[in-house]
Order: C-alpha cells, then structure tokens, then sequence
C-alpha cells in the first residue's frame, strides 16, 4: 500500500496544474471584453492605415475622436449597468434633448442662475429615471415598452417647451449666461491648459500661425466631457467588480426571483440603474449645451440605440447577469474611431450606419459563439 500511494502522490500536482491552465484559458476566452479588445485592435489598425497621413493621429485628430467617443462612453455606462440588471432604457435619446432644453430654458429664457438650471434639471432626470423604473417594477410590462414609451413623452415635451415658450426647437446663449458661473466648467471647461500651451511653445504640438488665435496650441486642454467619461468608467467599473452592490446588479440581471430569494433588493437595484442612466444622460446633455452653447430639441436622436449597441459589442447579453463596463467603453471608443476615421479617409459619413449595424450583427454572433463553445450549449 506504501508504495502504491508513493507511485500514484507525483502525479496528482501534474493533473491540478493541467486543470488549473485550462481553468485560466476559459475564463481568458468568456471574458466580456473580449469581442472589444479585438474590435478595438483591428479598427486602430485600420486607420491607422488608411487615414494617419489626413491627421487622424495628430494631437488634433486624436483630440477629435477622443471627445466623440467620450460622449458614446457616458452614456454606455449607465445603459451597461442597467443591462446586466436585466433592463433596457430607450428613452436616453429623448433625455438627452429633455435635459439640454431644460437647462437652456430654465437659464436663458427664465433667468434662472445656471448652476441651479443645471441641478433642477438633474433632479428632474433622475426622477424620471425612477419613475421609468417604478413602472416597470409595478405593471410587470417589459422595461422596453415603458421606456419606448418615455421616449415620445420626453421628445414630445421638449418641442412643446421650447416652442411654447420662445417660438423656436433651437435655443442660444447658454455660454453667455454662463459666464463666470462656478457649476458650468465643471462639464463645459478645460484642464490642464497651461500644459498644452507650454507644448505648443516649445514646438511639441502644432499652433494656429495667423488670426486672432496665433500662437495657441491647437488643442487648448482637455475637455471635462472626456474627464467625465473617465470618472463614469472608472466609478462603473468599481462598482460592478468591487462591491457587494455590483454582485446585486448581476444577480438581479441573472435570475431575479433567485435573486430576491437570497435577500438581493432586487426593485431597488433596477429603479437605481434607471437613475443611474437618467444621470449618465444628463451628464452627456449639461456637457453638450456647454460646448455648443446651445440646446436643441432634436438633440439625442438615436443614442439610445448606439449606447445598447456599444453595450452589446462590449460582451453584455441582452438577457441580463453578463457584461463588462470596460468592454462598453472598448465599444464606445470603437464607434468614435470609426465616426471621425471615416471622415478623415474621406468615406462618405453615411456609411457609419451601415458599420452599426454590422458591427452589432458580427458582436453577437461571437458572444454567443463563445458562450456555446464553453458552456457547451447547442
């Protein structure tokens, strides 16, 4: 007997290591983020084929594509968490413009100080967000119906507003109200502008050689609306990885009656991820109006559909209970790449829908490939 178990003990830790290695490859091939790791590689590769010589990769390319994907990134977070809590919002377009006329009309046409127009309209926002979210819990009816629903509430309002009250769908002047407020750099401002001025002295950037702007760098600093893209992905991240409350946003997107049987909240959670989208929106609006100085009932159309879409591409299930919210920054930055890649290649801007749609199709088809591959599922 001793030395049958002295022959048989050197092959055990062999076995484990074999196990262990394959253990690691599955959880390497399932991980969310891989279809947008992927993605994210070929579409760099791509322009940086066929557009570096047009500028796509100097400091004010690169400032270009950045700032667009920073907007599909804030809204991608929110509508990330709250499709791994099992729930769609179709009403973050119509947010969008809701939120920016809102913030237009309470500061321009009423004369409200912006800083209070801007929190106003983010209670409002994130009471609709609730209110989405109570309905969905109370009627049981599907969370794509209720918010579908929101989204011709919410555009059919804005218009109204804004007609009503000035005659006109495009409102101005924000920046000049705006001036010397304290709350509107926060998402209208710039950092790290010294800095950027002191590389366009010293020859490491490019500036502008005549007009009332020679000798400013091109890019002037970074814009809040990239900050906050950074802080919603970081803050995301954390807490689906690292609090019991994001292992709740799986669970409640997984199997919800399950859920609520071990003691998960599991209305709570979901009414929280509708505010918390409603929020990420209006971050996305109070940046937009900063910039252009404007709001526009029109503003947001289709957003909803590219924030799932940079969800999805980003490894969640439109099931619920799986997802990544770096995988739906990876997609969202993938979407600004193209956008602005197609343009500096010289693609007619059109055809970026035609690559939503593909690049969704092809998504799906390899989450799904994967999923069966290790599951073992038919």
């Amino acid at each position: 007997m001793k030395n049958d178990m002295t022959s048989t003990t050197p092959e055990q830790p062999s076995q484990d290591e074999r196990v262990k290695e394959m253990s690691g490859f599955r959880k390497a091939l399932i991980r969310p983020e891989l279809g947008s790791i992927c993605g994210t590689v070929v579409v760099f590769f791509f322009f940086f084929l066929t557009a570096r010589d047009a500028g796509m990769f100097s400091p004010q390319g690169v400032m270009n594509w950045s700032i667009v994907s920073s907007q599909f990134i804030i809204i991608a977070v929110g509508a990330c968490l709250l499709m791994i809590a099992g729930e769609f919002d179709l009403s973050v377009g119509s947010m969008i413009g809701f939120a920016g006329m809102s913030i237009a009309l309470l500061s321009v046409t009423l004369g409200w100080p912006v800083w209070l127009a801007i929190i106003t309209t983010f209670i409002l926002c994130l009471a609709v967000g609730a209110l989405n979210g109570w309905l969905v819990i109370k009627t049981g009816l599907p969370s794509f119906i209720v918010t579908l629903a929101f989204l011709f509430i919410l555009r059919g309002l804005t218009i109204f507003a804004a007609i009503a009250s000035t005659s006109k769908t495009i409102i101005g002047g924000v920046r000049d109200v705006a001036e010397g407020d304290w709350l509107a750099p926060i998402f209208g401002g710039k950092i790290f502008t010294g800095f950027f001025q002191w590389m366009g002295d010293q020859g490491i950037i490019e500036t502008f050689e005549r007009g009332t702007r020679k000798g400013q760098a091109v890019v002037e600093g970074i814009p809040m609306l990239i900050v906050w893209a950074i802080i919603l992905v970081i803050f995301g991240h954390w807490l689906l990885t690292k609090t019991k409350f994001g292992n709740w946003i799986f669970a409640s997107g997984g199997d919800a009656q399950a859920a609520r049987y071990v003691g998960v909240p599991v209305n709570r959670v979901k009414i929280l991820m509708f505010m918390f989208t409603a929020f990420c929106a209006c971050v996305f609006a109070t940046a937009q109006v900063m910039e252009f100085g404007s709001a526009g009932a029109d503003r947001g159309v289709l957003k909803e559909f590219e924030a799932i879409i940079s969800v999805v591409i980003g490894g969640a299930l439109l099931t619920g209970g799986y997802g990544s919210v770096i995988g739906a920054a990876l997609g969202a930055i993938i979407f600004g790449v193209v956008q602005q890649g197609l343009f500096f290649a010289g693609v007619e801007s059109s055809l970026f829908r035609v690559f939503l749609g593909v690049i969704l199709l092809l998504a799906v088809i390899l989450n799904t490939y994967i999923r069966r591959m290790i599951t073992g599922e038919k």
